[in-house]
């Protein structure tokens, strides 16, 4: 207990938190994204209409509106973590996004239930909004405050790997289910199964995190009696630009995620019209890039400081977003794989050093509240609803494939901007 209180957990310790946090990480988030893997779908079976952009554009709208309880969940778990400790607060969210997550898979659609269908979609959809909420902040400082010093850009770098493996796996299901089943097969009952296994690999994630330690930096202040008695006021009173400033260096990071990964196979079915089952394998080949370069750019952070790999990511997407998606645009095979590996190769740059990032300008006392109150309410307005956004300015502008381009634009040079003026936090002890 005295090594742990003065911070210094074993090597083999470390590694195995760090190793079942990862585990815990890719589960949770491989049951939300699963959902933006079957938009088309889901818009065909609970929000039938005669216009394909309105159902289109109402299905991104109940994913975006899962993203409107985010900030709650920040807030609700955040505190539960600052003050209680990461763990039991991880092993809660995870199991409610299991139970939302397999909620869908047995929801009746329009045709079966009229709107009741479709109510009950956006109510799990608010669940798994919740427990999204809870997670990013808890999990990204639990991995952290485990790593040691001069390493918690490639530690760190494990959250994003995580994330990018959960929705590597979301994808995965959907291009398997999509590629092998008759469309007809795959509409009546193919697509609830990713869903229904949520049930599986959410328990399997609580039973890990339930059997983990609490972080070093967190029992070191339960130990000497610093842990915040109100994290949330602490939070705000205490910390507000730092609130700020999580929150501006999340909007390139969020904006270019969904557009990325989430967004962009929908686009290319709906407007470049590639089969359903060639633009979830391009989205999959892409991200086992983005997932494999993760560790490197945490690293590489770690040797030069994190403002220039995460400038970068925005240099890369202000110069390449919008000829690349007019490339795209004109239906090559190749143009179209192109398009989405450069873009998450730029993203992998951000995910990389962005956890560390996020975790150093916080101290440990409110670091789960802060940060996920920062980083959340960032996500929930301009990230969540991405997707909405970017089909939404195709409609406005009278089909304009390209139109998507311009919001990404705007969020990167924002962040860009910001992090000019942001100090360099890679070489500092953590707070």
């Amino acid at each position: 207990m005295t090594s742990v209180a003065l911070g210094a957990a074993s090597q083999p310790r470390r590694r195995e938190a760090v190793v079942a946090g990862v585990i815990g990480n890719v589960l949770e988030w491989y049951d939300f994204a699963v959902y933006g893997y079957f938009v088309p779908v889901i818009s065909q079976l609970f929000f039938p209409s005669t216009n394909e952009y309105r159902s289109l554009l109402t299905t991104l709208a109940v994913f975006g509106v899962g993203f409107v309880m985010r900030p709650i969940g920040a807030v609700v778990f955040g505190v539960f973590g600052d003050r209680y400790g990461r763990r039991l607060a991880l092993s809660a969210v995870i199991f409610l996004m299991a139970l939302s997550t397999f909620a869908v898979g047995l929801l009746p659609s329009f045709a079966a239930a009229g709107l009741l269908g479709p109510v009950l979609l956006l109510i799990a959809r608010l669940a798994q909004g919740l427990s999204a909420g809870g997670e990013w902040g808890g999990s990204t400082a639990y991995i952290v405050e485990f790593a040691g010093e001069g390493r918690r850009g490639y530690i760190g770098s494990w959250q994003q790997v995580s994330v990018g493996a959960g929705f590597l796996l979301g994808s995965l299901a959907a291009t398997l289910l999509t590629r092998n089943l008759a469309p007809e097969a795959l509409l009546s009952w193919g697509w609830r199964v990713p869903f229904l296994l949520g049930i599986l690999v959410g328990l399997l994630g609580a039973y890990l995190r339930w059997r983990l330690d609490d972080t070093p930096k967190f029992t070191e202040i339960e130990a000497h009696g610093e842990v915040a008695k109100t994290p949330l006021v602490e939070t705000l009173t205490r910390y507000p630009r730092e609130t700020l400033l999580a929150f501006g260096l999340t909007l390139h990071n969020t904006v270019a995620y969904y557009i990325a990964l989430i967004y962009i196979p929908t686009w290319f079915i709906q407007q470049i019209k590639l089969p359903g089952g060639t633009a979830l394998l391009i989205s999959t080949l892409c991200l086992i890039v983005f997932v494999v370069l993760i560790p490197f750019t945490g690293a590489l952070s770690d040797r030069i400081g994190r403002r220039p790999v995460l400038i970068t990511s925005c240099i890369g997407y202000i110069v390449f977003t919008y000829p690349l998606f007019r490339w795209a645009s004109s239906g090559s095979l190749g143009a179209c794989f192109v398009m989405q590996l450069v873009l998450v190769i730029f993203l992998a740059f951000y995910a990389g050093a962005g956890p560390a990032t996020y975790a150093e300008i916080f101290p440990t006392r409110v670091r789960y509240t802060a940060l996920s109150i920062g980083y959340n309410i960032a996500v929930a307005v301009f990230g969540g609803f991405a997707p909405f956004i970017a089909t939404w300015l195709i409609d406005l502008t009278g089909g304009n494939k390209i139109a998507p381009t311009f919001y990404v634009l705007a969020a990167a040079v924002i962040t860009f901007l910001i992090l000019l003026r942001t100090r360099e936090t890679a070489f500092s002890p953590l707070q």
